[in-house]
């Protein structure tokens, strides 16, 4: 089993974009992603080694979001304004800071649908099978909303996007 806390750990930089995709809070996504890896370390058992370890992490990272997300609701508690994150990518120094500030507010304003469709795509660089299995939904779905979120963020972001 030390492979699969090796490959789980590797794969923390990845989770930790995702969640702050789906979260849109710093605090949230840490959350999200100790949520997503413990869950994950008591599934071990499940997890069937030569698959793809970020596919199953994703899936599990997404639906303990959505659980997260309703029991938000059914406590009608409100999320972070999410002018309230920190700063993300602190190599290459401001300009760099700027940038990445101007398109995590712009995947902010994304519908969820369309946000985790860019995240899992454009930003994880998961192809449009794979992600559409960790969305569970079909291939044509997937290419709308992404298509749908990347003209968005083309919009607001102009010629830097």
């Amino acid at each position: 089993m030390a492979a699969f806390d090796n490959d789980l750990l590797a794969l923390l930089p990845q989770l930790r974009r995702f969640a702050r995709a789906l979260a849109r809070d710093a605090a949230d996504a840490d959350d999200l992603c100790q949520i997503a890896i413990e869950k994950a370390l008591i599934a071990r058992g499940q997890w069937q080694a030569g698959t793809r370890m970020d596919s199953w992490m994703y899936r599990i990272m997404r639906n303990s979001w959505i659980d997260t997300a309703r029991s938000r609701t059914r406590a009608a508690q409100t999320f972070v304004d999410a002018d309230a994150g920190i700063a993300v990518g602190v190599e290459g120094g401001a300009e760099t800071s700027v940038a990445l500030g101007e398109v995590d507010a712009a995947m902010q304003t994304l519908p969820d649908e369309q946000r985790e469709a860019v995240a899992l795509v454009l930003v994880e660089g998961l192809a449009y099978k794979e992600a559409a299995a960790v969305l569970d939904i079909p291939i044509g779905t997937l290419t709308s909303r992404l298509v749908r979120g990347r003209q968005a963020l083309m919009a607001q972001l102009g010629e830097a996007a």
